[in-house]
């Protein structure tokens, strides 16, 4: 894994033009080292959040909320030079060059255990149309846990579904917080019968 999850997939979705930044990304991805090891790549699913701008504001907010800590905070002009490309073709994002400022460009959050989170401002020159279709669901080993973690998150924002006793968990919430992410929380897992993952394919 890249010191800080240094993966700029941000900007690489988000850019009309993105392939020139991807053949550079996997040129350095190929050619990666760290202390003077290979780093290995492990198959990894992570969420990449896009903000308006905000995403330092949200990531110091998440870092309380969590008790996660802040592994990266890119800002566009942080970004390293885009390589020469020997065909001439565009190297900019669009019809015009690569995004620059003090924006985020990629940040990435560690939780406890080890999951991580991204995320990256939108860059200049693209609309920004809020988070959609996503809700990040957080995991806790005791209730008392889980019902921080909701109060915490739901500070300024909006909570849609109270914490109550769900089938799977002792306690489970719903809420949208104040840079309109929405969160699940549940507080320690029920047991259930026929619950083995594989039993659905036998």
């Amino acid at each position: 894994m890249l010191p800080s999850g240094w993966i700029p997939v941000f900007f690489v979705l988000t850019c009309r033009k993105p392939w020139r930044l991807f053949d550079y990304v996997m040129q350095a991805l190929l050619h990666a080292t760290f202390f003077d090891r290979e780093i290995a790549m492990p198959t990894t699913l992570t969420p990449y959040l896009t903000f308006d701008g905000t995403t330092r504001e949200a990531f110091d907010f998440y870092a309380k909320a969590l008790g996660a800590k802040i592994e990266a905070m890119m800002t566009y002009d942080d970004m390293p030079p885009m390589p020469p490309d020997p065909a001439g073709s565009d190297r900019g994002c669009g019809d015009g060059p690569p995004p620059s400022g003090d924006g985020i460009m990629h940040a990435c959050l560690m939780l406890p255990g080890g999951a991580m989170l991204f995320a990256g401002d939108t860059p200049p020159g693209l609309r920004f149309e809020g988070v959609k279709g996503v809700m990040l669901a957080l995991q806790y080993d005791s209730v008392e846990e889980a019902r921080g973690v909701f109060r915490a998150l739901s500070e300024g924002g909006q909570i849609t579904m109270p914490l109550a006793p769900a089938f799977w968990t002792k306690i489970f919430g719903m809420l949208t917080d104040r840079f309109g992410v929405s969160w699940a929380v549940n507080g320690e897992a029920i047991d259930l019968p026929n619950s083995d993952p594989g039993s659905a394919t036998r």
